[in-house]
């Protein structure tokens, strides 16, 4: 065994077995650059592990990506995940998967803390001035972008344009939208099997970077078998947890205490996180801002804009939500503000995740006996669809309140629309990344709110 990989393995030889603390390494290195949304993390993974170290083959790699697609939550963590279990065993798939999130956690803590404590200060309120314009834009991207991968034929769009009309215009619950696309998919394929084959979107061919450590014909480790044992052990665990974590909440706080909703409310968005963390964003926004009111609009905006900067799931953005309710709510008091911001941002994360690992840690064994052969992509296929029209009724949202922030019988927000409109053109005309994207809406917003202010 080696105690660290080469920078380059040998292409002509497997790489040399890898001890757990150098796995460790790699997967905090990991939480801390995995910026850019699931499609950057993915690559980085790929980069790193299929091409550079040589950990897993594509095709291994592929096999658990395709997986994870067809789970609800964020793929990239739960690959990172697998890929930790497969090395191993259950250890390394709970650190991978940790370590994938808790930074992010911490950072959006610390930033959480800053806007709050500092929003109303100058420049402050003149960055986030020119962030929100660009995370419209952001956003409207993501609806594109998903939209010309899922919306291959008539019936999708189809799909697509009933979840729009569903969602703007009756305001039909986010996981009515998902049963309902989830069942199209299901039956539809029955009778056009060729319309609904779109799921996936990962599985081509596979390219060689020489040998593996698992290689496409490695054996299954012994821990990664199937049991009905194995599978029982994982559920009554994650189960076990999820009832000690919200006893916990009910016992501090009662049945109807904001952390204990929180619990409640995110583990059931985690399971409703189809299509990313941008499809889950209406379902969060309907619960936290409209009924639960832990937030509003404008901050809920906010949050999506620290999301974008920060490392890891942009589902991240729930720290944020978790924060902000547990201040403005006071849960540990009015004297313990940052404390009960910290905690409910930690019972938010923890209840978002949970269902991840335990999806990972009792699938993963019946995945690895499935090479080649996962099917039930269809009703993946439809969810996907309907998600497109979620988060155009997402981008119209944003634009509302950004463009016309007393409502539309204010005034017309010009500067907004400007730096909306050049947001838009840099990402769908120029392709310019992320994190460059918001810094230079930030500057901007920065420069016109301070030369209005007259500083």
């Amino acid at each position: 065994m080696t105690a660290t990989a080469p920078p380059v393995a040998d292409a002509g030889r497997a790489p040399e077995a890898v001890r757990f603390g150098e796995a460790l390494r790699f997967w905090l290195k990991l939480g801390f650059i995995s910026f850019g949304g699931p499609a950057g993390q993915i690559a980085i993974m790929h980069s790193e592990l299929v091409e550079r170290r040589r950990w897993i083959s594509e095709q291994r790699f592929l096999h658990a990506l395709n997986y994870c697609m067809l789970l609800p939550g964020p793929e990239a963590q739960q690959l990172a995940t697998y890929i930790g279990w497969l090395m191993h065993r259950t250890w390394g798939g709970l650190v991978a998967g940790a370590l994938f999130v808790l930074p992010s956690l911490f950072i959006l803590i610390a930033l959480s803390w800053i806007y709050l404590r500092f929003g109303d200060v100058p420049w402050v309120a003149g960055i986030f001035y020119g962030i929100k314009p660009a995370v419209t834009a952001l956003v409207l991207h993501a609806a594109h972008r998903i939209g010309t991968r899922a919306l291959k034929n008539r019936w999708m769009w189809g799909i697509a344009a009933a979840a729009f009309v569903a969602i703007f215009a009756f305001d039909t619950p986010f996981p009515a939208i998902v049963a309902a696309a989830a069942l199209i998919g299901h039956f539809g394929a029955r009778h056009a099997p060729q319309v609904f084959s779109l799921g996936g979107g990962h599985a081509g061919a596979a390219a060689s970077h020489g040998p593996a450590l698992i290689d496409d014909h490695t054996p299954t480790p012994a821990h990664a078998r199937f049991s009905r044992r194995h599978l029982a052990k994982v559920l009554a665990a994650g189960l076990g947890l999820w009832l000690l974590g919200m006893g916990a909440l009910v016992l501090l706080q009662g049945l109807h205490g904001t952390l204990t909703q929180m619990g409640w409310f995110f583990t059931k968005a985690a399971l409703l996180t189809f299509g990313g963390a941008y499809a889950v964003l209406p379902y969060v926004y309907q619960g936290a801002v409209e009924t639960h009111q832990w937030l509003d609009a404008t901050q809920m905006i906010d949050g999506l804009a620290l999301g974008e900067t920060t490392p890891g799931p942009l589902i991240m953005v729930v720290a944020f939500v978790g924060f902000v309710g547990g201040w403005a709510r006071q849960v540990l008091g009015p004297e313990a503000l940052f404390l009960g911001g910290a905690l409910a941002a930690t019972v938010v994360t923890f209840f978002t995740f949970l269902p991840s690992f335990v999806f990972i840690l009792a699938g993963g064994p019946l995945v690895e006996s499935t090479h080649g052969r996962l099917g039930f992509t269809a009703p993946l296929s439809a969810i996907t669809a309907a998600v497109v029209g979620v988060i155009l009724n997402l981008a119209l949202f944003f634009a509302y309140h950004v463009l016309w922030p007393q409502g539309f019988g204010g005034r017309f927000d010009g500067p907004s629309a400007l730096i909306g409109l050049a947001a838009a053109l840099a990402l769908f005309r120029f392709k310019v990344g992320v994190l460059p994207l918001l810094a230079a809406c930030a500057v901007v917003g920065l420069v016109f709110r301070l030369a209005l202010a007259g500083v």
